[in-house]
């Protein structure tokens, strides 16, 4: 997974998935640049230069078309063109069924989760195809297969972008680009960490490996798309979730069955 001389793109890279994926890049040999809403994004990209590497990062929030072409136009002056372009960022504090989701809520997790990434897309894509090589790894979720109880705009926006990164694919696979989708099951995240304890033990007893993922197992899979060694791997939907996305329909019913426990 040799990436020495190329520059990539994180975003949602101050905690969790999308900071142990700009680490494993790191040590890949790529210079970095982290994005994110938050700025602990700064530490990340200390960490980065720690390991040796070239890193810049950028506060800004991918939902925002103007924010994220100011946010590119700074790494490339610091690092250059973006090689690689790793979509993380995304947000998953929507619970709500749907007939109770409000349209701000709906709308505000689809722009981040999905037309963020097309906004990192369109502005790196055209630049990719032009010097014959890129890759792109957009982060979705074995929701976007199954689909998640009381959350319809994570996991519709986590299926749109297998949607989009397929189309990305058909477009510039001629150029030397690659697109490609990794789904991540239940990844021992902040977030993950800070769910109640039934449901984690209730997905943990439903993933055949008996355990949560870690994130640099995650983080692993895409230094590896993002390499020449999967110069050939296009348009493709990997999960990583230990066997999981087996038992999507067992685990909906045990959500399903707690939350109906509790008011509409």
């Amino acid at each position: 997974m040799e990436l020495t001389g190329r520059v990539a793109l994180v975003t949602g890279a101050a905690r969790g998935i999308g900071r142990a994926t700009a680490l494993a890049l790191a040590t890949a040999g790529a210079d970095v640049a982290v994005g994110d809403v938050l700025p602990a994004v700064e530490e990340t990209a200390a960490a980065v230069r720690a390991a040796g590497r070239r890193a810049a990062a950028a506060v800004f929030d991918v939902a925002d078309p103007a924010a994220v072409g100011a946010g590119v136009a700074r790494v490339r002056e610091a690092l250059g063109p973006v090689d690689v372009l790793v979509n993380n960022a995304g947000i998953v504090n929507n619970i709500a069924p749907v007939a109770r989701m409000t349209p701000e809520a709906w709308q505000r997790e689809l722009a981040v989760n999905l037309s963020g990434a097309f906004n990192l897309i369109r502005e790196v894509v055209g630049g990719m195809a032009e010097r014959g090589r890129g890759r792109i790894v957009n982060v979705s979720s074995i929701a976007a297969w199954g689909g998640l109880h009381r959350q319809a705009a994570y996991a519709a926006s986590k299926a749109g972008l297998l949607g989009l990164t397929k189309t990305v694919a058909l477009e510039h696979a001629r150029h030397g680009v690659t697109c490609n989708a990794v789904l991540p099951g239940l990844i021992a995240t902040e977030l993950v960490e800070a769910m109640p304890a039934e449901i984690r033990a209730a997905a943990v007893a439903a993933t055949p490996a008996r355990r949560l993922g870690l994130t640099e197992e995650v983080a692993r899979l895409i230094a590896f798309l993002a390499s020449d060694a999967a110069a050939f791997i296009n348009g493709a939907e990997i999960p990583v979730d230990g066997g999981l996305s087996l038992n999507m329909s067992p685990l909906a019913s045990v959500r399903e069955a707690r939350e109906t426990r509790r008011p509409a």
